[in-house]
């Protein structure tokens, strides 16, 4: 339980402090925050205690995971303007519902994939390389990328924690049950994203959920990136191999990122 509860609590915390980014800092930076590598952190580490041996497969689906997870938010961007004539409430759960079924399609094919290619070091290299160029393609049109302006309810917030939290209590359950392929998955369901959509619509407004996005799909990659590198530090450096990970991951895809985006706007700024 030990083994379950810690990790599921510092996903959860994590989780809100992550996505109040979007709507404090605007699209582009807080999308880039909200996507720093946060909820595998824990997660990695508790496969990690659990099984050491589950930590290479787990950590190698994690790029193809977040890769679906890039997905999931594309639709976010191309469902909603196709879902009209019906009320915010109806509206925001067809498009929920949609995405949701597109994203469980995605998972299932990842497993069968994992458990049919060998190494799977395959897929999270593959994963990530793809990974970055979604992103980088998803943020070749700049959009408007406001901040919020009405303040996110506590229940809210609460609830982003409670479904990252679960999340990660469940991808530890799984590798605890021999599953290191779908642990890995289920490590990166799009609990954060999921409820950044849906709370920043509701509380700020259409333009600024778009308006993250692309970011995000970008900052992505950083998650996946993190993913590869402990499970190569990890087993020489124990936990202080997710510290490094984490701090190399950042360096390497998140830094450079914001630097790119922040360039683009401001030319796009000049030229305006």
């Amino acid at each position: 339980m030990f083994e379950l509860l810690v990790p599921a609590i510092l996903a959860a915390a994590v989780a809100i402090l992550a996505t109040v980014a979007i709507e404090k800092l605007g699209g582009q930076m807080g999308g880039l925050i909200a996507t720093l590598p946060s909820t595998i952190v824990p997660a990695s580490l508790g496969i990690w205690a659990t099984d050491p041996s589950a930590l290479a497969p787990a950590m190698d689906a994690v790029a193809p995971g977040m890769l679906l997870n890039a997905g999931f938010l594309w639709l976010w961007r191309v469902v909603p303007p196709r879902i009209g004539g019906a009320s915010l409430q109806r509206r925001l759960a067809k498009v929920t519902g949609l995405t949701l079924l597109g994203w469980l399609i995605g998972a299932i094919a990842i497993v069968l994939l994992g458990q049919s290619v060998r190494p799977t070091v395959i897929l999270g290299v593959g994963g990530t390389v793809s990974l970055l160029g979604v992103g980088i393609a998803g943020c070749l049109t700049l959009r408007a990328a406001p901040t919020g302006r009405q303040a996110v309810p506590i229940p809210t917030l609460l609830a982003r924690g409670l479904f990252a939290g679960l999340a990660i209590a469940g991808a530890i359950a799984v590798a605890r049950a021999g599953h290191p392929i779908a642990a890995g998955v289920a490590s990166v369901f799009p609990a954060i994203f999921l409820t950044t959509m849906i709370s920043v619509w509701v509380s700020q407004g259409e333009a600024v959920q778009s308006g993250a996005i692309g970011p995000m799909m970008l900052g992505s990659a950083s998650v996946a990136g993190y993913a590869m590198a402990a499970r190569v530090l990890m087993p020489i450096l124990g936990g202080w191999g997710a510290l490094a990970a984490w701090i190399l991951a950042v360096a390497v895809i998140t830094v450079p990122a914001w630097f790119w985006l922040s360039a683009r706007r401001r030319k796009a700024d000049t030229t305006a």
